[in-house]
């Protein structure tokens, strides 16, 4: 290999690694980081409502309570396991139930009220809040909503290190809250998805 020849080879090498430090490239979104994100995944409970829909086949929708046995029945399916799982879970069982008497059913599972665990399916604010509340959750609720339930932070609240606690694996975890950059500059990132259960602190400053 003459001279000319190694120093393109070079600076090849070059480029390619400082395309991978920069990161993503332009018009690329970079991954999350899935374990410093607060999901949103509600567990159906008995007395919840569900609305079961099949696509093109409108005799077979049905809006249904979840029984004591935690079983929902839909037409041709029968009983159905709902109870501690998620509406996509059940919407799946549905669909493998109904391969036997349609083609590639198409099942949609939505959660119409919220019945269960009336104590659990709530969302509490304390802390160096205005009004602290123990709010009923709602579908799409985010920590913004609760907070405002509590009429926001007061005069003494260190809204930056605000702290939304969530049960987990048999513990609990502490996401944070960057409040004062939500209620401030619109800086959504971590007004995360609320769920049933959940507590959000506002702890006071530190004089």
């Amino acid at each position: 290999m003459n001279v000319l020849a190694r120093v393109v080879s070079l600076i090849g090498l070059v480029l390619a690694l400082g395309a991978c430090a920069a990161g993503p490239r332009p018009g690329e979104v970079p991954t999350a980081d899935p374990s410093i994100q607060a999901v949103e995944v509600y567990r159906i409970g008995v007395d919840d409502i569900l609305r079961v829909s099949v696509w093109q086949n409108p005799d077979l929708n049905v809006e249904v309570p979840v029984r004591p046995d935690g079983n929902i029945s839909v037409p041709l399916a029968g009983d159905v396991p709902a109870g501690g799982r998620t509406p996509q879970e059940v919407a799946e069982s549905i669909r493998e139930k109904l391969s036997s008497y349609l083609r590639d059913p198409n099942v949609t599972v939505i959660l119409t009220e919220l019945r269960s665990h009336e104590y659990l399916a709530r969302v509490r604010v304390t802390g160096a809040v205005r009004s602290p509340v123990s709010v009923p959750y709602r579908q799409g609720m985010t920590v913004l909503d609760a907070v405002l339930e509590a009429g926001g932070p007061n005069e003494f609240a260190a809204a930056d290190r605000t702290l939304l606690h969530r049960k987990a694996g048999g513990g609990s975890r502490a996401y944070p809250v960057h409040l004062d950059r939500i209620l401030k500059r619109g800086e959504l990132a971590t007004n995360h998805a609320v769920q049933p259960g959940d507590v959000i602190t506002v702890p006071e400053r530190t004089f």
